[in-house]
């Protein structure tokens, strides 16, 4: 294994020209790399002749950047909702919202099936729309703060801690305007953020808080659990959640009235479809199945268990990393009691730009582990370019979306693997031509 240095340097592989063609608009700052003022981004998003990417199916050579950790428990749950009468709405999702809600300590939790359009719902359901604003940051895996855009509401990003990643109670205060509804904070890759300052932010203005749980799951924060800060929270559990049921998520609240908005706008009842006021709130079909809720029942019986699990894997990757020169074990803001993450996260140096990431991406596939950059901010995507934002305005959140590189994080992983992708992963920055530093 090759020993990487600090401070060798990888100059940006730049892209092809843009051709001339019709819908494609050059857009400030939309270079795909970030790093090009005169990148062209056509309206499907795609800088000019770059084809779109899709999740690829993996064989069982592949070290996958997660996988769920199931027991019998699970299938015999899911067996019991098969032979219900109800696939729909049931039994097992008012179970796996009654477990939820009570586990968390929240009064009410509403299951979705998505942390965006459960973001969405909890958006409808404060009343939030044309005309207000909403501030959040671009950085995050799930991104949900598009749901604000869904909402008709204008998206204000503000940017991160660079070291936590999460929004930065100092610099959104500075957002604030009168058209100001809400603040959309998340728990970047299971770090919860500074809740006592947006907190104190959001009650001094009158506005609501809206916590952005999707990336984590059983964090603390000055000793209560994430999720439990907004006055809405919303959870999703898709891969890589440590808690994953295939698809779905949990929308959580102590406010009764919005609970029962929330579950109203969830999807149509029976019951109202003699109903003709449905037309002035119009309900989406937004729930999650009893095969789904049963998983989510399983896994939640057992959340001690996967939790402990992964500060296992942790540890091994903590001591992996340890002879990897430059990275440094992952940061713990102040008042956070603990962290559960979500992926394993690692910082490349700044001498690393997003091509030579890339690179390392491709290099790490070729060696069957799959690896991902976390997140591409959303003020550099199409939509929000065309609406005036530009690369250079959130630099902090340019700078992680440029460089962190998602490794895998689950509990099938063991010490063999952490070690030869570790390896692997030492090899490929050096094959890029870059030294290695975390932040």
């Amino acid at each position: 294994m090759s020993t990487v240095a600090n401070n060798l340097v990888t100059p940006a592989q730049s892209l092809p020209p843009a051709k001339a063609g019709a819908g494609v608009q050059p857009v400030p700052g939309g270079g795909a790399e970030g790093g090009s003022a005169d990148g062209a981004i056509g309206p499907d998003g795609l800088v000019a002749d770059e084809q779109p990417e899709h999740d690829a199916l993996l064989s069982e050579d592949w070290i996958a950047l997660s996988d769920p950790d199931l027991s019998g428990l699970e299938l015999q749950l899911v067996q019991t909702a098969m032979s219900g009468s109800r696939l729909t709405y049931g039994p097992m999702v008012a179970r796996f919202e009654a477990s939820f809600a009570r586990w968390l300590g929240r009064g009410h939790a509403v299951s979705v099936a998505s942390g965006t359009l459960g973001t969405w719902l909890a958006l409808r359901a404060l009343g939030i729309g044309p005309g207000d604003e909403v501030i959040a940051s671009p950085h995050g895996w799930h991104q949900v703060a598009q749901a604000v855009t869904l909402a008709g509401a204008t998206l204000v990003f503000s940017d991160i801690n660079y070291w936590t990643g999460c929004l930065d109670p100092v610099r959104a205060a500075a957002k604030l305007t009168p058209a100001t509804k809400a603040i959309l904070a998340g728990n970047v890759n299971g770090h919860p953020a500074a809740w006592a300052p947006l907190r104190a932010l959001a009650d001094a203005h009158g506005i609501a808080l809206i916590e952005d749980s999707t990336e984590a799951i059983g964090s603390r924060y000055q000793g209560r659990m994430v999720g439990t800060f907004g006055d809405v929270a919303v959870f999703d559990f898709s891969q890589p959640s440590a808690l994953a049921c295939g698809d779905g998520a949990m929308v959580v609240t102590d406010n009764e009235k919005l609970a029962i908005e929330l579950r109203y706008l969830r999807q149509r009842s029976v019951k109202d479809r003699n109903a003709i006021a449905v037309g002035a709130r119009v309900p989406l079909q937004a729930g999650i199945s009893e095969l789904s809720a049963a998983m989510g029942v399983g896994q939640l019986a057992r959340i001690d268990e996967l939790l402990t699990r992964r500060k296992e894997i942790e540890a091994i990757y903590l001591a992996e990393m340890s002879s990897f020169e430059g990275i440094k074990p992952p940061y713990i803001g102040q008042d956070v009691d603990e962290v559960h993450f979500m992926v394993w996260l690692v910082h490349l140096g700044t001498r690393f730009t997003a091509s030579a990431r890339k690179q390392i991406v491709e290099d790490m596939a070729a060696n069957f582990i799959e690896t991902a950059p976390y997140c591409k901010p959303l003020h550099q995507q199409f939509h929000y370019q065309q609406l005036g934002w530009k690369r250079g305005q959130l630099p902090l959140a340019e700078r992680i979306g440029d460089r962190a590189l998602a490794l895998p994080f689950h509990a099938q992983l063991d010490v063999d693997e952490i070690r030869f992708l570790v390896g692997t992963l030492k090899d490929a920055a050096t094959n890029v031509g870059a030294g290695a530093a975390i932040y």
